[in-house]
């Protein structure tokens, strides 16, 4: 069971999320959006959407780097472990708090407004279940392994992270991890799978084109020819 969870479930995770995207590119290039609900709604909309990318954006920051920047690369810079603890329990709660909050007013949304509910598929609801059933257990995990310097995860679950990518997941690494910090990691496990089967597949589509695309160019008009043209009596002379 050590070995399915933590040594085969990871890499049949990012196999379904690297052949989602390649077949959602190749068969389902229209269905790749969001599914924008915006023209049915928009005053809330305006509130919770950027709380809820916000709150993601910063959740998905503070993974990476607690999980592939290791703990001998902080403490060479001046941050030691009970700082970064700190850091990562508080900023980590404001965080995973925004993104509720901004998800919450979202699903009150999308299940109040008629059009927006209709167009809301079965692969919408299973992914706000299980985005929302992973970062409630993050939050939980973190805060109930709070007090003094809290569990150290740098020390178990970032090696193991760091080890599937040798191709030599080191399993026993996840042995002793309290049972909270196992559930989360197997419904993010479930959560990266999901990606290319739900709308959360246009985080890969990011508009990088834009930084490299040539300069619009806007000509000012001549200050004198501003306004209304003169009306003329009469038939104007055509042009040769």
């Amino acid at each position: 069971m050590k070995t399915l969870l933590w040594g085969v479930l990871p890499y049949v995770a990012f196999v379904l999320l690297v052949a989602g995207i390649v077949w959602r590119y190749r068969y389902d290039k229209f269905g790749w959006t969001t599914r924008s609900s915006q023209v049915y709604e928009s005053k809330l909309l305006n509130v919770a959407s950027p709380m809820f990318h916000y709150g993601i954006l910063f959740v998905l920051v503070g993974h990476l780097v607690g999980l592939f920047v290791p703990e001998s690369w902080t403490e060479k810079v001046g941050v030691k472990e009970h700082t970064y603890h700190l850091f990562s329990l508080y900023g980590g709660t404001a965080a995973g708090i925004m993104l509720v909050l901004g998800m919450l007013l979202l699903l009150y949304r999308r299940r109040t407004n008629a059009p927006v509910f209709r167009a809301t598929t079965s692969n919408d609801k299973l992914m706000y279940l299980v985005l929302l059933g992973a970062i409630v257990l993050g939050m939980v995990a973190k805060l109930t392994h709070a007090s003094g310097d809290g569990y150290n995860y740098r020390e178990s679950i970032a090696p193991w992270a760091r080890s599937l990518f040798t191709l030599q997941p080191d399993t026993g690494l996840m042995a002793g991890v309290p049972v909270l910090y196992q559930i989360h990691a197997l419904v993010g496990m479930a959560l990266i799978a999901l990606v290319p089967f739900t709308r959360l597949i246009h985080m890969f589509s990011a508009p990088v084109q834009y930084l490299f695309r040539p300069y619009v160019v806007y000509r000012s008009r001549d200050p004198r020819r501003v306004g209304a043209r003169p009306e003329r009596r009469g038939w104007e002379k055509t042009g040769s």
